[in-house]
């Protein structure tokens, strides 16, 4: 879950003159990575082995 304080943590990190838009994308992108890794934890995630041999069938 995205919470305030890692938002604050985002933030603090970002240049002082940050676009609205920068901002709105990496709260995107810290908003995916974490649904990504809690998919992970609940073993919904694609084995890399198994993503590799779909890359290859491409």
């Amino acid at each position: 879950m995205l919470t305030k304080d890692k938002v604050h943590q985002l933030i603090d990190h970002m240049p002082e003159n940050v676009s609205t838009e920068d901002l709105i994308g990496k709260i995107i992108l810290l908003q995916k990575i974490e649904i990504a890794q809690k998919e992970i934890v609940d073993g919904e995630g694609t084995d890399w082995d198994d993503l590799k041999k779909e890359v290859e069938s491409w």
